[in-house]
């Protein structure tokens, strides 16, 4: 049953009640802690397990009945116990009572990645202005019962978060915990990297090979959305993030580095540009209302005023990338990319006018979107998803919005394409104030002609939630496994059917 030495004894005091009063012993919480009072009865067994004493007939025809009734190797029960000063897994059979040593020697132990003393970011208004109770009603409780020590920054101003990781010597510190929004959440993860560039003397304003970021980063829920903690833990709930914090569990996620011009603009996990940009500007120009009546409200008119990007996309299919069936059809324009370039690192290119483009490195799982705004990808498998909706009618657009709301494949739609990609180059064809507009010179992608720009008009980018707008050209690429969340990899939550009140 065990690896290791392990010590059996037959126990005379575990028959001395009635088999009915027997009852499971609970585990300790502090393996410092001495000996249960819960349980006397199975440690005075434990003591004299080590010289048992010789029993007597009528002991010797209990162990025999009991043995017959309920098997000599079926466990009445099981826990964690101190036995002369060590910690010890101990299992109590119908014949006999066995236990082994728990190396390291405390159960808390057993969980090499349990921080000890972490930096805490707290966003007084993110969503509902509820981050500080979300914190100090459930989470600080735990941290304190797990005996961790917390350095708590409340955010006042935008960028405090940045400042607040910039200066502090994160040396001091196993993890980072941030309090909020996937604003918040993107804020520090992009603190995080950024500060591990400039440490290990990276150029962010050249093509550089980020390095990863030095610490862990455990993520609180207490935004409208959250869909990083969503896709880490499969659910918004603070005390649950708390407890994978405590616990040390961690999972690998890939991040995006966004760039324009080779200077490096964020580091995040993912993107939308069209639809997705336009209506977080226009919630972000009416942040004087309730948060979610101020995004109905921005998805509504932006549905009202829809209209297409114009633009240019090139991408990078993954290496060993594979197609992902779709109720039974696989994508034609995902297949034809790949087969074309199955070993070849070349470009693929598109142009025209699309409603909505979306760069994606996690699933996006949300309680709007329960399979996802991107299911086809993974938290840690090096690629992206890549999200091209074409234009169309409204009433079709609407109808693809409305799958993300169920179970229903959202890309099953003429209209909507996915691929696997590695790379993604993104140029709005805004109209150019100095230059003709369809001259060779200024269609190449790969040139940055900012000076002769006319930005007016140019569609802004929503990047984890965040605004960026006047920008004509952004490069997308995905570096696997660059920081650590404390989590568990979720996969698909097929139970969840929520629907979209404001569609």
């Amino acid at each position: 049953m065990f690896e290791g030495r392990q010590r059996a004894a037959v126990v005379v005091n575990a028959w001395s009640e009635p088999q009915d009063s027997c009852s499971e012993p609970q585990p300790l919480s502090d393996a410092r802690r001495k000996r249960p009072a819960s349980t006397p009865h199975l440690f005075a067994a434990v003591a004299a397990a080590a010289n048992p004493p010789a029993l007597s007939q009528g002991a010797k025809e209990m162990v025999e009945k009991c043995t017959k009734v309920g098997g000599p190797e079926e466990p009445i029960c099981r826990g964690i116990f101190e036995i002369e000063k060590r910690s010890c897994d101990v299992v109590l059979t119908w014949s006999k009572l066995t236990w082994t040593a728990i190396e390291p020697e405390s159960p808390a132990g057993i969980f090499s990645n349990r921080p000890k003393s972490l930096k805490v970011i707290i966003n007084p208004y993110s969503h509902k202005k509820e981050a500080k109770q979300v914190y100090y009603e459930q989470v600080a409780p735990l941290f304190k019962l797990a005996d961790i020590k917390t350095d708590i920054t409340i955010t006042e101003y935008e960028g405090h978060a940045f400042s607040a990781l910039k200066e502090c010597d994160i040396q001091e510190f196993d993890g980072v915990v941030c309090v909020g929004g996937d604003g918040t959440a993107s804020e520090v993860a992009h603190t995080l990297l950024l500060r591990a560039q400039i440490d290990a003397g990276r150029d962010i304003d050249s093509n550089f090979t980020p390095v990863r970021a030095p610490l862990p980063l455990g993520i609180i829920p207490a935004g409208s959305t959250n869909v990083l903690a969503f896709s880490v833990h499969g659910l918004k709930h603070a005390r649950t993030a708390a407890m994978h914090i405590i616990m040390g569990n961690l999972q690998e996620v890939d991040v995006c580095t966004f760039t324009s011009c080779n200077r490096l603009l964020q580091f995040g996990f993912s993107a939308m540009f069209g639809f997705g940009g336009r209506t977080l500007a226009l919630a972000e120009k009416h942040r004087w209302m309730p948060p979610n009546q101020r995004m109905e409200f921005a998805v509504i008119k932006t549905l009202t005023n829809l209209k297409p990007e114009d633009c240019e996309l090139l991408f990078l299919p993954a290496k060993n990338a594979h197609l992902v069936e779709q109720e039974g059809k696989r994508n034609e324009n995902e297949m034809n990319a790949i087969e074309q370039h199955n070993d070849e690192d070349k470009w693929q290119s598109m142009e025209g006018h699309f409603l909505n483009i979306s760069i994606m490195a996690i699933p996006c799982l949300c309680s709007m979107a329960p399979r996802g705004l991107a299911p086809n990808t993974r938290l840690d498998n090096g690629s992206m998803s890549l999200i091209v909706v074409r234009n169309s009618s409204r009433a079709d657009f609407i109808k693809h919005l409305k799958r993300y709301g169920n179970l229903k494949n959202q890309f099953n739609f003429p209209f909507v394409e996915t691929y696997t990609v590695q790379e993604v180059k993104i140029r709005s064809r805004i109209k150019y104030g100095l230059a003709d507009e369809t001259s060779e010179e200024n269609a190449d992608l790969h040139s940055c002609r900012s000076s002769v720009l006319s930005l007016k008009g140019s569609c802004p980018w929503n990047i984890d939630g965040d605004l960026m707008e006047e920008i004509s050209e952004v490069h997308i690429k995905i570096y696997s496994q660059l920081i650590t969340l404390y989590g568990k990899n979720i996969e698909e939550c097929d139970d969840l059917t929520v629907k979209c009140s404001c569609l």
